[in-house]
């Protein structure tokens, strides 16, 4: 499906690596410049968490305000670019069937779902992140505000945001965005297992991801 009228991307080629991964799990995987990254939501309606770094220099890593300051919206999609904390692009959203995507929710942990649910032992994005970042030798303190893809955190006039802060982000099957690495990128992602507010309609399911180049 395809809801923005964006172009169909790298259909019809083949991906040099084409993986699925779990309802509620993460994946890491260094992307080189110039390849891309697809993110296909396989079953629809399923909240992607995602974060990238400078390959050789992780200290460099993707930043919100900047990323939001260039594109002049919340709200990405086709043709905005994640930049880095030196202003640097780290990544450009190239295609998008479904898009807009949210900059502002940031990532669900366990304390945050103690917080706004009140439930317990309840596993989040940042558990996924710290799992997948540890490979890289990286950590808690690498985490940043992240891109929550096929996601959306609606603003109203008065700066309110909706009651569970997160609304359905619209995403159908087969729905997916494509990534465009404008360098050696480490790209994190953590395929979202909550299940408290609408961005899984309640139940995670299984993405697929792909690199052409």
């Amino acid at each position: 499906m395809d809801t923005n009228g964006s172009n169909s991307g790298n259909v019809g080629q083949q991906p040099s690596y084409n993986e699925s991964i779990a309802a509620g799990r993460p994946w890491s995987r260094v992307i080189r410049r110039g390849q891309v990254l697809r993110i296909t939501d396989i079953e629809g309606r399923q909240g992607v968490d995602f974060l990238c770094y400078h390959a050789a220099q992780p200290e460099e890593r993707y930043h919100a305000p900047n990323t939001i300051k260039a594109a002049g919206t919340l709200h990405l999609t086709q043709g905005h670019v994640l930049y880095s904390d030196d202003a640097r692009p780290m990544f450009t959203i190239s295609a998008d069937t479904c898009g807009p995507h949210d900059t502002i929710g940031g990532c669900c942990s366990e304390v945050s779902n103690a917080m706004l649910y009140g439930v317990t032992q309840c596993r989040g994005c940042r558990e996924n992140f710290l799992e997948a970042l540890a490979p890289h030798g990286l950590g808690r303190r690498d985490i940043v505000p992240n891109v929550n893809l096929f996601c959306r955190v609606p603003v109203f006039k008065d700066g309110k945001l909706a009651d569970r802060v997160f609304v359905d982000g619209g995403s159908g099957p087969g729905d997916y965005v494509e990534l465009t690495a404008e360098m050696d990128a480490l790209a994190v992602i953590s395929n979202c297992p909550q299940i408290n507010n609408p961005c899984n309609n309640g139940t995670p399911t299984p993405i697929r991801v792909s690199i052409y180049g």
